[in-house]
This record gives C-alpha cells, sequence and structure tokens, in this order.
C-alpha cells in the first residue's frame, strides 16, 4: 500500500514539473524535492537537475564568483551575459602562471581567463551578497589550513622558527669586514668579490633583515622586535620603520591587490619606457629610498622623525667612513661612487621580484574583495628556488611568498617549511596556487609593459619593503 501510494506521488510530481517546465521561459524552480517523503533520495537528485532548454544547472553555480548570468538563448542554447566592466577600473591583464588542480564549478579559475571573470564577478557583485555560504567555505578553509600550519609550527624548535634566519643574518655581518679589506686590493679580482661580498650582505640586512624584522618574524619578543625593525630598516636600509611597517604589513598584506591600498601602485611609474625602467631605473634606488623616506617624515611625530634621520645619517657615514679609513678609498667621490655600486648590486632583481609577484594578477575593489585565503591565492605569486635571491631576500619574498603573505608572522625558514602544506592543501582544494619563472615574468612584462605598468590604478599608499 505505501509503494503504491509512492509510486503515485512520484509520477504526480514528475508531471507537475514537466508541465511547469513547458509553460516558464525560465529555469524552473526546485521546491519540488522539499515534498518528497524521506527516502526518496534518487528522485530528489533527479529533480534539481532537470532543467528546459535555456536554462544553465545554477544549483552550483548560482551566484558563485566568476560566473556570468544565464540568460535563454532564442535557440534554445545556453548564452552568458557578459558582465559590464566594474566603475572603478578593475585590472585584468594576462598573466603567465602555472597553477595545480582542475577548479570546480563556481570556483575561481586559475587560468588567465578564469581570473579575470573571477575578478570582474567580485567587482560586479560580492559573492557573499549572492551565495552566503561561500563566504563561510572561505572562512573554513583557512581556519583548517590555520590548524594544519599551527601543528608545523608547535612541532618546530627554535632553531627552526628563528634560528636559521638569524644565523644567516650573523654571518652576513661576519662577512663584512672580510668585503671591506678586499677592496684595499690593487688587483680586480679581490676587489671584485668585495664588491660582491659587500653587495651580498647588504642586501641580506636592508631586504631579509628589514622584512623579517618588520613582521616580528625574527625573535618572539616584541621589544626586540622594534629594536631590530629599528636596525635594520632605518640604520641599514636607511629608510623609516614606522611608515615602512605601516605600508608594508597594514597595507600591503592586509590589502593585497585591492585598488588604492596594497595594489603595489608605487611602483608603477609610467613615464619610463620598459627597458628604462627594467634595466636602468634599478640603479637609483640606492639614492631614491632615503629621499623618500624623508618625504614620509613629514606623517610621523617630531621624535621620530629626529631619530629616523640620526640612524639614518649614522648608518649612511659609518658606510662611507669604512670605505675611506679600511677599504683605502682615497676621494670622497670614490667612496660614494663605491656605496653606489654595492648597494645597487642586487637592485634589479629586488625591484623585479616587487612587481612580478603581484602586478599582472587580477585585482579587486575594496568593497568587492573576496576572504583571506582567495585574496592570497589569487593575487600572489611564487618564484622559483634561488640560492642568491633567497639568501639576499629570503624565501618569502622569492619561492615562499604565497606562504609569506597567508601567515607572515612567520619566519623565511618557516615558509620554506609549510610550503608543501600549504600547495597540497590549496591544490586539494582546488584554489590557485600561482609560479612562475623569472625569465617568464620578465618576458611577459617587457611583452605588456604598457598594460601592466602604464596604464594602472593611481598611486595611493607606499608599499614600502615587499
Amino acid at each position: 500500500m505505501k509503494a503504491a501510494f509512492r509510486n503515485g506521488l512520484r509520477r504526480w510530481i514528475s508531471a507537475i514539473a514537466h508541465l511547469h517546465s513547458l509553460s516558464s521561459p525560465s529555469c524552473p524552480a526546485p521546491p519540488f524535492s522539499k515534498l518528497l517523503p524521506p527516502g526518496t533520495g534518487a528522485l530528489r537528485s533527479r529533480t534539481r537537475t532537470r532543467r528546459p532548454a535555456g536554462c544553465l544547472a545554477m544549483d552550483s553555480a548560482a551566484g558563485a564568483p566568476g560566473l556570468g548570468r544565464a540568460t535563454p538563448a532564442e535557440n534554445g542554447t545556453p548564452r552568458e551575459e557578459k558582465q559590464p566592466d566594474a566603475p572603478n577600473g578593475v585590472l585584468q591583464p594576462p598573466r603567465r602562471a602555472v597553477q595545480g588542480g582542475t577548479p570546480a564549478p563556481g570556483q575561481p579559475q586559475p587560468g588567465g581567463g578564469g581570473t579575470e571573470v573571477t575578478a570582474r564577478g567580485r567587482e560586479d557583485g560580492d559573492a557573499s551578497s549572492e551565495e552566503p555560504g561561500q563566504g563561510r567555505r572561505e572562512e573554513a578553509l583557512m581556519a583548517e589550513l590555520s590548524e594544519l600550519v599551527q601543528e608545523v609550527v608547535k612541532s618546530s624548535s627554535w632553531w627552526e622558527r628563528h634560528g636559521v634566519d638569524i644565523c644567516i643574518i650573523t654571518l652576513s655581518f661576519l662577512l663584512l669586514p672580510a668585503g671591506f679589506l678586499c677592496l684595499r686590493s690593487a688587483h680586480a679580482i679581490p676587489f671584485l668579490a668585495g664588491i660582491v661580498i659587500l653587495g651580498v650582505v647588504h642586501h641580506t640586512l636592508t631586504v631579509k633583515g628589514s622584512h623579517l624584522a618588520s613582521h616580528n618574524a625574527l625573535t618572539e619578543s616584541k621589544s626586540w622586535g622594534k629594536v631590530w625593525a629599528l636596525f635594520f630598516i632605518e640604520l641599514c636600509a636607511a629608510f623609516t620603520a614606522e611608515q615602512a611597517t605601516y605600508n608594508h604589513v597594514k597595507m600591503h598584506h592586509g590589502y593585497t591587490n585591492v585598488i588604492g591600498l596594497g595594489d603595489s601602485s608605487t611602483w608603477k611609474l609610467p613615464f619610463l619606457n620598459r627597458y628604462v625602467y627594467m634595466f636602468i631605473a634599478p640603479l637609483a634606488v640606492p639614492v631614491l629610498t632615503p629621499l623618500v623616506a624623508l618625504h614620509l617624515l613629514r606623517n610621523v611625530k617630531l621624535k621620530t622623525a629626529l631619530r629616523t634621520i640620526c640612524f639614518m645619517l649614522l648608518g649612511l657615514y659609518s658606510h662611507y667612513w669604512i670605505l675611506l679609513h679600511v677599504s683605502g678609498f682615497r676621494s670622497a667621490w670614490s667612496a660614494l661612487l663605491c656605496m653606489l655600486v654595492t648597494r645597487a648590486l642586487l637592485a634589479h632583481p629586488y625591484t623585479h621580484v616587487n612587481i612580478f609577484q603581484h602586478i599582472g594578477l587580477p585585482m579587486f575593489a575594496a568593497d568587492r574583495k573576496p576572504k583571506r585565503i582567495q585574496l592570497m591565492s589569487l593575487g600572489v605569486l611564487n618564484l622559483p628556488r634561488n640560492a642568491l635571491l633567497e639568501w639576499s631576500f629570503g624565501h618569502s619574498l622569492i619561492s615562499c611568498h604565497v606562504e609569506h603573505h597567508l601567515f607572515p608572522g612567520l619566519s623565511d625558514n618557516m615558509c620554506l617549511k609549510i610550503k608543501p602544506i600549504v600547495s597540497q592543501y590549496l591544490r586539494k582544494k582546488q584554489l590557485p596556487y600561482n609560479e612562475d619563472s623569472y625569465v617568464s615574468r620578465l618576458r611577459l612584462f617587457l611583452q605588456k609593459y604598457e598594460e601592466l605598468m602604464v596604464h594602472a590604478p593611481p598611486i595611493t599608499e607606499l608599499v614600502g619593503i615587499q
């Protein structure tokens, strides 16, 4: 008796659904499945997937970011309505990133065209407003990944968390006397060796040291963290610690690739052509850095400004004095020229790294940015392992930049340790994990310079040390 009643009910619901689909040109509403009695899961599934011609199956894709709105076609063929360009000007240049995994419907597309649709979809409407469960899902993914990473951090020793990076910085300090003494030689090879040593040490202290200090990743003590930030950022790098920390940690990391906030706009100089910018302008970085720092001091208190100026002058004059009295330079101009050469030795890769890893990836409006895990997986790119650059800049700026943006408080060595976990997790969850080679990005920026570096959002906030 129950079986006969159930079969009759099924036929009745199927007939009603069929008549509804014939009479309506739009997608049928799915309330029929709610009328089914318990134990009719197969029918519930079939009812959800029945769609008349001219409609897309929107169960899993409705309101998902990156998908266009479906409109009925004249001949019964689904047609996707193009989304209008956002008024804020979302940049979606093509990119040559290699990502793992095949995205599921409704998830961000890791390819060039897919990420373009994703970013434009964010601009047209926030995903959380279209699909409330999407934002909760991304928050749950970030929480799950954080637990996995936290387990690794807790099981790691102090040497792994801080010791390795402190050892690299200490060894760099110990190489300074050898570099200055090599400059005393009248022979070319020892002299060039001194230039290379001092150049690598300078970038290790000013880039790796400053970057770790700005994130308080050198030590677990906040007080010592402030001391190291003043030492590396102001004394060694001739920059202002407060502005560097605010613009890098608060703005760039908090709003990665969000237009007008953390979009790396200050690295774009549209009045320079591609070859001047990529190969000549980096030589001016040692001169521009203290000048920009002095300009930013108008935004800090007088006491802080005086302290910063004193540290900057002490660091620059110490370098100059040692070249004269230890390295044996006989004129001020030769000493200043040596300072410029050593401080600009790795300025080209430093500039390139800062633009390769964010510019050219999807950008978002401030009120339409996705959740953290998707924001970082979409807007950050890893470069391959490189011994020289990772020694001087740190793993977190080269091969572990995605990991660093997801967990900025970790040291370079810890970012390298969690890299397999993060990459496997993002690929497992079908989220982008952007990777590309240095040469490939350089070729892309030379080819697409006008699109990536000239037609850009207006300069708003200084990114600082990246």
